[in-house]
């Protein structure tokens, strides 16, 4: 909404703004113009890109104007199931939790969790490091360095559409200035023609240059910043993930080890001491309490 906010304001300043001084709008629709300097963008966009990262692409756009950034129910869907895998291994061993993270898509854990059971990646991210835990011979520091390049690998992979967008965005002005020449050179050719169709002419070719700076700095690069914002905020997750584990692995009991990750979270999305108690830590252990009155009923049976 921000994003559609933004840009009705950028195009009606602009737009008023020269309309109020007396130019025409009309002038400044050349489509043509907009076709050498897109349709060259496009191109080099491809040939320059993997067909995985214009794809991304398309799905970080509709990030980017949807905000799709990870909310308050989203860090506390993380906080559940680390907790629940950290109580798990403490009170019943390895053997217990092993079948969790050996088999994820089956774990009562995750399926408890759909935000976290569906998002293969994450889930993937915890269950090795669990596994590292599990095995026990791995070193706190091997795994935070270790965790680290993980993170930084996931980072670089997520901000390969910003990256070549604002690779794109750098090459607008130029792109422009090649639709200006090109217009030049067209109107070189009428130069026989009465001063009112030459300056049609000339006009036409300007529109060439303000249209890639304009592209440029008004709309391809603040969404390539809008995607580098978006894409960071949902690495917080995996933060939250590696600081809880690494205070789990240093002896932090579970609760202290989620206070670890809760830190981590941005501020705006932050739940409390007390919706972590009541939303996570209660909800984990009434789910685990209940499980063996279930076997009891059905053993009865």
């Amino acid at each position: 909404m921000g994003s559609l906010i933004g840009f009705v304001i950028t195009f009606g300043s602009m737009l008023g703004g020269y309309a109020a001084l007396g130019g025409h709008i009309s002038v400044l629709w050349q489509p043509w113009e907009l076709v050498i300097i897109c349709g060259a963008a496009i191109g080099i966009y491809l040939v320059g890109n993997s067909l995985k990262t214009v794809k991304d692409t398309g799905k970080a756009l509709v990030e980017a104007i949807t905000g799709a950034i990870p909310k308050r129910a989203d860090y506390l869907s993380v906080l559940e199931v680390l907790y629940a895998l950290m109580r798990e291994l403490r009170s019943k061993g390895r053997n217990d939790v092993e079948k969790h993270i050996e088999d994820p898509e089956s774990s009562e854990i995750f399926q408890r969790v759909p935000k976290v059971a569906n998002n293969p990646e994450m889930r993937a991210f915890i269950c090795d490091y669990f596994r590292l835990i599990i095995v026990g011979n791995a070193r706190t520091h091997e795994v935070e360095a270790l965790m680290d390049e993980e993170i930084q690998t996931i980072a670089r992979e997520r901000l390969k559409p910003y990256l070549a967008l604002y690779s794109i965005a750098e090459a607008f002005p130029a792109l422009g200035i090649v639709a200006a020449v090109l217009g030049v050179i067209k109107a070189m050719g009428a130069i026989d023609q009465s001063p009112q169709i030459l300056g049609g002419l000339i006009g036409a070719a300007l529109v060439g240059t303000f249209a890639g700076i304009f592209i440029s700095y008004g709309i391809v690069n603040p969404m390539a910043q809008k995607i580098k914002s978006v894409r960071e905020r949902q690495l917080a997750p995996y933060v939250i993930i590696k600081q809880s584990l690494l205070a789990f692995m240093n002896g932090a009991v579970p609760q202290i080890a989620l206070e670890y990750g809760r830190k981590t979270i941005p501020s705006s999305e932050r739940p409390t001491i007390d919706e972590v108690e009541n939303e996570v830590i209660s909800m984990a252990t009434s789910s685990s309490s209940a499980k063996p009155a279930a076997e009891r009923v059905r053993g009865a049976a």
